[in-house]
């Protein structure tokens, strides 16, 4: 196997091998085109999204700055929106359904680091998708870890750390994200 489809496979990867650094710096051009877009190029920032993610709805905004690993690993639905300051480290799939909202500095992270000290100082590294269903507000400053699926229909609230799956229909907000209450849906 390659290192990136180790990466992808979730196995043990090294970031610096070749062709994941040509990946990232594909990446790293693509947002620094996109970080430095005026408002008045609504269209142009759309087509830097679209060749920047996996996939896209035809409606998307993402107010820049925005960063990410790879781009290539993050696909959105339908009427995505992210505000100022969104972080997506994507070693791992990204999976954001539609009509999904994130507040300011919301960070998704996917890639996790060995506990012993041996193997994380060889750099070596995995990751771990995360999921997050439709009709979803995450609330500014919210983390979410590796490997986390978040259900439809949910709301985060802002500065959460969610660390565990979050089930369909429910709020969830705290360090580490707990729920507070079911949505009923004529709410």
């Amino acid at each position: 196997m390659t290192e990136k489809e180790k990466m992808l496979s979730g196995l043990m990867y090294d970031p610096r091998d070749p062709e994941l650094k040509a990946d990232a710096a594909r990446s790293r051009k693509l947002t620094r085109l996109y970080n430095n877009t005026t408002e008045e190029q609504k269209n142009y920032r759309t087509e830097l999204l679209k060749e920047l993610f996996g996939s896209t709805g035809e409606h998307l905004t993402v107010e820049p700055p925005f960063r990410c690993d790879y781009g290539s690993n993050t696909y959105v639905g339908e009427n995505f929106y992210a505000n100022f300051d969104c972080i997506i480290l994507d070693v791992a799939e990204v999976h954001i359904g539609k009509n999904c909202l994130l507040g300011p500095r919301v960070c998704i992270y996917t890639p996790c680091h060995p506990l012993d000290p041996d193997e994380r100082s060889s750099g070596r590294e995995f990751g771990k998708p995360v999921t997050i269903g439709d009709n979803v507000w995450i609330g500014g400053s919210a983390v979410i870890n590796p490997g986390v699926t978040i259900g439809n229909n949910v709301v985060i609230g802002s500065g959460s750390v969610v660390t565990k799956d979050i089930p369909d229909n429910v709020v969830a907000v705290g360090n580490p994200a707990r729920i507070i209450r079911h949505i009923i849906p004529e709410e």
